[in-house]
């Protein structure tokens, strides 16, 4: 026989009931448990500023206070007094201001002496009045003279210097001596130097030109001045 169930007892007819209960029931419990979590925390910030907020009050309202001064240093107990036996002599400022019945001394010119300049040696080539060789005075212009001043010194060379020195010295070919010298401020010869093959061609080259005659001398912005003068010496052996 089957067992016939009693309408009564049968629990799936109030399913849907209990679901949703159950469903409301868990929706308040969650909604009360985030409400009481987020009350939770606003109450602690609260808190939290407000214990800030005593604590600024409480720094701002601090006094400082300072140290009290140290005490004045006592007095002596004795006050001496010094007598100023030095006489303090016055100072008479006398007056700077002239009246008409004085009478003005005149001032004496002081003269300054113009300190001479200086002019160092200048080269042959570049100076502005050259040196002039005696008979050179007959041109009128000074490229004319300086001109004649080379030809002369070249023509007494010649005329003096013992070439064939060379041959006993068992020298051939092309020779060639330079000789530096200058004339300075009084158109006198000096500083006399050479260079050549042989020490006696030098030798010989610096005598032949400090036999030159004595000349004027050369000019640099009008005044005397050294003037430095190469020459070169060259002859053949035969």
């Amino acid at each position: 026989m089957e067992a016939k169930k009693n309408p009564s007892v049968d629990l799936r007819k109030n399913s849907f009931f209990y679901l949703t209960l159950g469903l409301a029931l868990v929706t308040f419990l969650i909604w009360q448990g985030m409400e009481w979590t987020a009350y939770d925390e606003v109450a602690k910030e609260e808190t939290v500023d407000l214990l800030q907020d005593d604590e600024e009050e409480m720094i701002l309202t601090q006094q400082i206070q300072q140290p009290p001064p140290p005490p004045p240093p006592p007095a002596p107990e004795v006050i001496e007094v010094v007598e100023d036996e030095e006489e303090v002599e016055e100072t008479v400022i006398e007056s700077t201001e002239t009246t008409e019945e004085e009478v003005i001394q005149e001032v004496e010119t002081v003269e300054i002496e113009e300190e001479e300049e200086i002019i160092e040696d200048v080269p042959f080539s570049v100076i502005e009045d050259a040196p002039i060789f005696p008979g050179c005075e007959k041109y009128s212009s000074k490229a004319e003279r300086k001109k004649c001043m080379s030809e002369q010194v070249q023509k007494h060379v010649n005329k003096k210097f013992n070439t064939e020195l060379a041959s006993d010295l068992d020298l051939e070919g092309v020779q060639k001596i330079f000789v530096v010298f200058k004339i300075d401020k009084t158109g006198t010869i000096t500083d006399v130097r050479s260079r050549a093959p042989h020490p006696r061609l030098a030798k010989e080259a610096e005598k032949v030109i400090r036999s030159l005659p004595k000349m004027k001398p050369g000019k640099q912005r009008g005044k005397p001045v050294g003037v430095n003068y190469t020459l070169p010496i060259v002859f053949k052996v035969q």
